[in-house]
């Protein structure tokens, strides 16, 4: 957002159209200044780290040192950027079925939505929900997760074919797997290889989508996509220290108990993309 969008919100004359605008510069006032709190806190830490006291870094900053201990306590966790600035769109598919042409949500996606959504609020971020149109037709906006697969949307496929490590295709028994494309190493989910429905693996990633990256979480079966949601969980701040904000893959193993994650682990990876 710049001065003038500001400016222009002020001088909009039409109140409906006025009111929305409004509504979206705050959601951006919101994700931004979360955001600078994040790079304040990580700044002083690095500072630190580096060497400075907290007393010449509050003088520095123009802050007092009691300040700064409230910064480092309130302050979101420097992992917040993982999924970028915000606000973060999260997109589930609708997928078709005859008798309902519009499309259902499967339960398994939703709760990977509300857990991924429960993740972001954690972290500062202000989610916002979409549904992809069974016709799998949509653009993913700046600072998306998509809860999808190539199946469901060509979008997400067509994201998914920029990857330089891995695919995310049918082998030759039609069976949907995830191959490194360097070794020809070929994973395949335990409910498609042994008929073990307690466990499958998800295709993880940070991809590029016309010059804005969204990151794709897509089980092979939905049931993986809840498994992958609570690895980040569980390891952001090590896949942040890993990763930072540049591209990356990974595959993610998991084992449930209906639809509660008992175990999660990375099976191949994370790798940045060079």
């Amino acid at each position: 957002m710049n001065i003038d969008e500001f400016e222009q919100t002020r001088a909009e004359k039409d109140p409906l159209r006025q009111a929305q605008r409004a509504t979206e510069l705050i959601d951006v006032y919101k994700n931004r200044s979360a955001e600078l709190a994040r790079l304040r806190k990580a700044a002083i830490d690095r500072a630190y780290a580096e060497g400075r006291s907290y007393t010449d870094i509050a003088k520095a900053s123009g802050i007092t040192k009691g300040r700064i201990t409230q910064i480092r306590k309130s302050a979101p966790p420097v992992a917040r950027a993982f999924f970028g600035v915000g606000p973060v769109t999260v997109a589930i598919p609708r997928r078709a079925l005859d008798e309902r042409p519009l499309g259902v949500i499967a339960a398994e996606d939703q709760a990977a939505a509300d857990a991924m959504a429960e993740l972001l609020v954690l972290l500062g971020h202000q989610p916002r929900s979409f549904e992809i149109p069974p016709s799998g037709e949509w653009e993913p906006p700046a600072d998306a997760v998509a809860i999808c697969g190539p199946k469901s949307s060509h979008v997400t496929a067509e994201a998914i074919q920029s990857d330089p490590y891995l695919s995310f295709e049918p082998d030759s028994e039609g069976r949907w797997v995830i191959t490194d494309r360097q070794t020809g190493e070929v994973f395949v989910s335990p409910w498609d290889d042994i008929g073990d429905k307690t466990r499958d693996i998800a295709y993880v990633a940070r991809l590029t989508r016309n010059n804005r990256q969204v990151l794709v979480v897509a089980g092979v079966h939905a049931l993986g996509s809840i498994g992958a949601v609570e690895y980040l969980r569980r390891n952001l701040d090590d896949l942040f220290d890993a990763v930072n904000e540049r591209p990356f893959s990974l595959v993610v193993a998991s084992t449930f108990d209906d639809l509660t994650v008992t175990e999660t682990e990375a099976l191949w990876g994370p790798k940045v993309h060079s």
